[in-house]
C-alpha cells in the first residue's frame, strides 16, 4: 500500500496554497506531485466559482474534485459537471436591494453555476477580475433564470463593509442565510448551512474516504470550518486569528511553502 493511501488534502487557495504574488512555488508543486504519487487525493476548497478556477486547477493538477463557492458546490472538472451544489432562495433578491439602497457604492457581483456577473462595479470588483481573470458580465438580479449560487459584496473601506455587515445581519430574512468574509473587501451571502467544512465531508463521503484522515489548510474566516471539520487542520502562520485558534496545527507562512511543509510532515508519519 502506498503511503498516502486514504488521505484526502484540501487546501484554501489565496493565502494558502498561492504566495503573496499569487503565484504557486515550485516547492509547493513538487511536494503536491508526491503525495499524488504516494496514493493520495490533493485538491483544494475555494470560495471561486468552478468557471474561474480553470487557470489554478490546471496549475495543481488535482486528482480529486474541487470545492467551489465557499462549499457550496463540489466540481468534477475530469467530468465538468457538479456532483453536488446548493442554492439560494428567491428571499436573496430583498437582501441585495436593501444593500443597494443602503450603500450605492456598493459593489455587487452574482453568481450562478455558470457565470459571475457584475451587477454594481467599483474599485474592489475590478481588483478581483484582475486578481481572477473573470470576465467582465453585466445583469441586473431579475434578469438571471438560473438559480444563484451565492452573492458577493465588495469595497476597499472597512467602514462601507461592517456597515454592510450590520445591515445584512438584522435584515428580517437573514436567518435563512449564512454570511462569510472571504476577504478583507468581500462579504458574501451563501446558502444556509454552506461552508468550506461541510463541503469537506462530503467530499469525502463521495470518495469513500474516512474524515479522519483528511488534512485542511487555510488563513481566513471562511476556512475555520474546514479546518475544524478535518481529521486533522491546519493554519499558516499569516491566518487570522480565528483560523489559528481552530487549528490542530499552525504551520509556516503561505511564502515559506507551507504545502511542502505539511506533506514532509506527513512523510515523516506525523500528524496521521
Amino acid at each position: 500500500m502506498k503511503k498516502f493511501q486514504g488521505m484526502l488534502f484540501c487546501t484554501d487557495l489565496d493565502g494558502t496554497l498561492y504566495k503573496s504574488d499569487k503565484t504557486v512555488s515550485k516547492q509547493n508543486l513538487d511536494a503536491i506531485e508526491y503525495f499524488k504519487s504516494e496514493g493520495g487525493l490533493f485538491t483544494f476548497i475555494t470560495g471561486r466559482p468552478a468557471v474561474i478556477s480553470t487557470h489554478v486547477y490546471n496549475i495543481i493538477n488535482p486528482n480529486a474534485p474541487f470545492g467551489c463557492f465557499n462549499g457550496a458546490g463540489i466540481y468534477d472538472a475530469k467530468q465538468g459537471k457538479y456532483l453536488w451544489n446548493m442554492s439560494l432562495p428567491e428571499a436573496a433578491e430583498e437582501l441585495v436591494l436593501a444593500v443597494e439602497q443602503a450603500l450605492p457604492q456598493m459593489g455587487i457581483q452574482l453568481n450562478t453555476n455558470e457565470n459571475i456577473y457584475f451587477y454594481k462595479d467599483n474599485a474592489a470588483m475590478v481588483r478581483f477580475r484582475e486578481l481572477t481573470g473573470a470576465e467582465n458580465l453585466y445583469s441586473d438580479y431579475s434578469a438571471i433564470k438560473d438559480s444563484m449560487i451565492k452573492v458577493v459584496f465588495a469595497h476597499t473601506e472597512q467602514e462601507q463593509m461592517d456597515t454592510l455587515a450590520q445591515l445584512l445581519h438584522s435584515h428580517p430574512k437573514a436567518d435563512r442565510f449564512d454570511f462569510i468574509r472571504s476577504e478583507r473587501t468581500l462579504y458574501e451571502i451563501i446558502p444556509k448551512g454552506a461552508s468550506k467544512g461541510g463541503a469537506l465531508c462530503k467530499m469525502a463521503e463521495l470518495l469513500g474516504i474516512d474524515i479522519k484522515r483528511t488534512i485542511a489548510v487555510g488563513d481566513y474566516n471562511n476556512d475555520v470550518s474546514m479546518i475544524k471539520s478535518a481529521g486533522v487542520g491546519f493554519a499558516v502562520s499569516n491566518a487570522v486569528p480565528e483560523a489559528k485558534v481552530v487549528a490542530d496545527y499552525i504551520t509556516i507562512s503561505n511564502n515559506e511553502h507551507a504545502i511542502a511543509a505539511i506533506i514532509d510532515g506527513l512523510d515523516k508519519g506525523k500528524y496521521l
